[in-house]
C-alpha cells in the first residue's frame, strides 16, 4: 500500500448548525482527508497515471504546473514517491504554509505576481508553459484544459456521493477555477437524476459569473481577492457551464465567516474555498423546501491557512473578523 493507494473514500457527514429549512439536510464530503491534504489527489493521480501509461511521463521525468497550492501539493507528495522532478508556478498570495509544504517534498517553486495578467509573461499559467517549452522531456498536466480533470470525479467524487446518498441529492453546490470538481460531480449525478440542480460559486474578482449569466468576459470585473484556488481570470474549458444550473457570487468575508463558524460549530478546521462552499450551499438550502439534500465538498484544511484565515491579527488588517460580529452574522 502507497499515498495513492488511499486517495478518495473520503467520509461524507451531515453539517447540522446552520439554520436550514426542516426536511433539509446538508452533507459535506471531506476531501482535505486524501493524503496531501486535498481533492486536487484524485486529479492528479488520474492525470499521470494516464500519463505514464501512454508513454508521456517516463522514469526520472520532471512534472510542471501552474497551482494555487493544492494542485502542487498533490504533484509534489507524487514525484516524491515515483522520483519524478516538480517544478511548480504559483501567484505570490498563496500562503506561506502551502509554499514551505511543497519545498519540503522537494518540489521547486516558482511564485509570480498575482497581478500579472492572463497571457502575461510573468503570470503563473504562462511561466508554467515557458518552463515547460523549455525542460526537454517534461510533463504538463494542463489541468485547466485536460478533460481528464472532470473525468477523474465523473470516476471517483461522484460515484461516492451517490453511494452515501443515493437518489435523494437535491443539489450539488461548489466552487471552480479549473471547473474539474463541479463539472466531474455534476455530470455523473445529473446522469444518475437529471432532476439534480448544480450551483457554482465565483468570488467578487472572477470572470465566471458574468461569463454565465451574460455570455461575456468582463476585463474590468477581474479584481483582487483574497481566498485561494477558486475563481479565474480566463476561461477553463474544463468548466463544463452545460451541467451548472446557476452560479452565485461570494465575499472574502462570506467564506472566511463560515470557515470560523465551521471550526466553532462542526469542529471543522477548512480552508477558505471550504467556506465558499458552505455558505453556498447553506444559501441553496435556504430557497429548498424538504425533503431535500444539498451536498457540497471541503476542499482542504485550514492548516494551510494559519497565518491567514485562522490569524486574528491577518484578518483585522485586511478588513475581517473573526469574532461573532454583526458581519459574521449576516455573512451566515
Amino acid at each position: 500500500m502507497n499515498v495513492q493507494s488511499v486517495i478518495g473514500r473520503t467520509p461524507l457527514v451531515e453539517l447540522t448548525t446552520f439554520d436550514v429549512p426542516v426536511g433539509v439536510r446538508l452533507f459535506a464530503k471531506l476531501e482535505f482527508l486524501n493524503p496531501s491534504g486535498s481533492i486536487k489527489d484524485r486529479m492528479v493521480s488520474h492525470i499521470l497515471a494516464d500519463a505514464e501509461r501512454r508513454g508521456l511521463l517516463r522514469p526520472g521525468g520532471t512534472i510542471v504546473e501552474n497551482t494555487s497550492g493544492n494542485t502542487g501539493a498533490a504533484i509534489a507528495m507524487m514525484a516524491a514517491t515515483r522520483g519524478y522532478r516538480a517544478i511548480l508556478t504559483m501567484p505570490d498570495k498563496v500562503s506561506d504554509e502551502k509554499r514551505d509544504a511543497l519545498r519540503a517534498m522537494g518540489a521547486e517553486v516558482v511564485v509570480c505576481p498575482t497581478s500579472a495578467a492572463p497571457g502575461s509573461a510573468k503570470h503563473y499559467v504562462t511561466c508554467a508553459r515557458r518552463i515547460h517549452a523549455e525542460t526537454p522531456g517534461s510533463f504538463m498536466l494542463n489541468q485547466y484544459d485536460n478533460p481528464l480533470n472532470a473525468e477523474a470525479h465523473f470516476r471517483s467524487t461522484g460515484p461516492e456521493i451517490r453511494e452515501a446518498l443515493g437518489d435523494s441529492v437535491t443539489a450539488f453546490v461548489a466552487s471552480g477555477s479549473t471547473g474539474g470538481t463541479i463539472s466531474g460531480i455534476s455530470r455523473f449525478l445529473k446522469e444518475q437524476n437529471p432532476d439534480v440542480t448544480s450551483v457554482l460559486l465565483d468570488p467578487v474578482g472572477s470572470i465566471y459569473h458574468r461569463y454565465f449569466h451574460d455570455g461575456v468576459v468582463d476585463p474590468t470585473e477581474i479584481a483582487p481577492y483574497f481566498v485561494e484556488g477558486v475563481g479565474e481570470d480566463h476561461l477553463a474549458e474544463c468548466m463544463d457551464f452545460s451541467l451548472i444550473d446557476d452560479v452565485m457570487r461570494f465575499s472574502d468575508a462570506d467564506a472566511f465567516a463560515t470557515c470560523h463558524h465551521l471550526a466553532r460549530r462542526e469542529g471543522l478546521v477548512c480552508g477558505g474555498t471550504a467556506g465558499a462552499n458552505v455558505w453556498g450551499a447553506v444559501r441553496v438550502a435556504r430557497s429548498l423546501e424538504g425533503p431535500a439534500v444539498v451536498v457540497t465538498v471541503l476542499p482542504d484544511s485550514g492548516s494551510k491557512y494559519m497565518s491567514k484565515i485562522y490569524n486574528p491579527n491577518w484578518l483585522k488588517e485586511n478588513g475581517f473578523s473573526s469574532g461573532d460580529t454583526s458581519e459574521r452574522k449576516s455573512a451566515l
